[in-house]
């Protein structure tokens, strides 16, 4: 097993700058929304942090579309062929960015490069259509989204894909860490207090956290996991990446394992203050808080977020508080289950 590359938050916060002058014409700068019911019930002055209005529904089109664009600005060819791997919001991101490229170099053409995207067999078919929607190809692989980055790394070793990893790779990190940057610009003179970011492979929290260490020390940093899917949490526990078992959870845009060489381990190290496990039952109730207090309709990985706060909140009452809505692409059929409406 090879070392784990190590960067420093100071390295991840420079590279968010340039992250956030590439992409700035590819992603949409998501609104700080003030929480009406949250602020209530917590005693607190809650914000959502509105990545559910990204564009592709998911803040993953941020590091997505730093990728691809830094890959053309440093790569002799231009059709190089990809694969990644996903739970299917980053696939939904690969695909969209590779098709918004594409399109601003000849606006009569379709996508370029050959692009694979291997998805577990238990993705959300929302996830699935969408992506099938968008012109890439598709491969179904395993029952959650480790092993379809295992098949997809062995792919791209076999049949020369570039593989992009959909955290373990240094500018994902730097597009999802350009949130980071708005909130602190969006609060202006406000402190961060504390900032609650749903685990799954790390990418987002080590983005984002690295950027708020650097230039808002005090901010406390909780990372969330789902009690069904841990692996970050678990790994952060016992000072090494390892498996756990990983159970069906409503919060499936976090769910799966991670690389054991994964650059985003060292990194959350450095910035998660504290965890949080949340389980299906307070996810679910944090989802209907999000629809029914809040208006708004989002994923349950977004909805483990608001449900930490809630179940600290007395740690946090009288301080500003920010929650990631990290994405909001979600099967109808779903949202009427939990609303209780079929």
């Amino acid at each position: 097993m090879s070392s784990i590359k190590k960067y420093t938050v100071a390295q991840i916060s420079d590279a968010a700058n340039a992250a956030a002058i590439r992409i700035d014409s590819g992603i949409y700068h998501t609104p700080l929304i003030p929480a009406n019911q949250a602020s209530r019930d917590t005693d607190s002055e809650v914000y959502f942090k509105a990545e559910n209005f990204q564009l592709t529904g998911s803040f993953k089109l941020r590091g997505a579309t730093n990728k691809l664009r830094y890959l053309r600005e440093n790569s002799a060819s231009r059709n190089l062929p990809m694969i990644t791997a996903s739970s299917g919001n980053h696939g939904i991101a690969c695909a969209y960015a590779a098709n918004a490229m594409t399109l601003g170099e000849n606006a009569n053409s379709t996508i370029e490069q050959e692009f694979m995207i291997v998805l577990p067999t238990t993705v959300s078919p929302l996830k699935l259509e969408r992506i099938r929607s968008l012109g890439a190809r598709v491969i179904l692989f395993g029952d959650e989204t480790g092993e379809a980055e295992l098949h997809a790394m062995d792919l791209a070793d076999r049949e020369g894909y570039v593989y992009i990893s959909p955290y373990n790779d240094r500018e994902i990190i730097a597009g999802q860490a350009t949130i980071g940057l708005e909130i602190l610009d969006d609060m202006q003179d406000k402190p961060v207090d504390n900032i609650f970011i749903a685990m799954g492979g790390g990418g987002l929290i080590s983005g984002v956290g690295s950027v708020l260490k650097h230039r808002s020390a005090h901010t406390k940093i909780w990372g969330v996991a789902a009690d069904n899917s841990a692996a970050l949490a678990a790994s952060l526990k016992a000072g090494k990446v390892i498996d756990v078992d990983h159970l069906p959870t409503l919060a499936d845009g976090v769910s799966g394992g991670m690389d054991h060489n994964s650059i985003t381990f060292p990194l959350a190290q450095q910035v998660v203050d504290e965890i949080v496990r949340c389980s299906e039952e307070e996810i679910e109730t944090a989802f209907r808080i999000m629809a029914l207090g809040e208006h708004q309709i989002v994923e349950g990985s977004a909805a483990l977020a608001l449900a930490a706060l809630y179940k600290v909140s007395g740690q946090c009452s009288g301080q500003n508080n920010v929650i990631l809505l990290c994405a909001s692409n979600i099967a109808e059929s779903t949202v009427l289950r939990l609303l209780k409406l079929s």
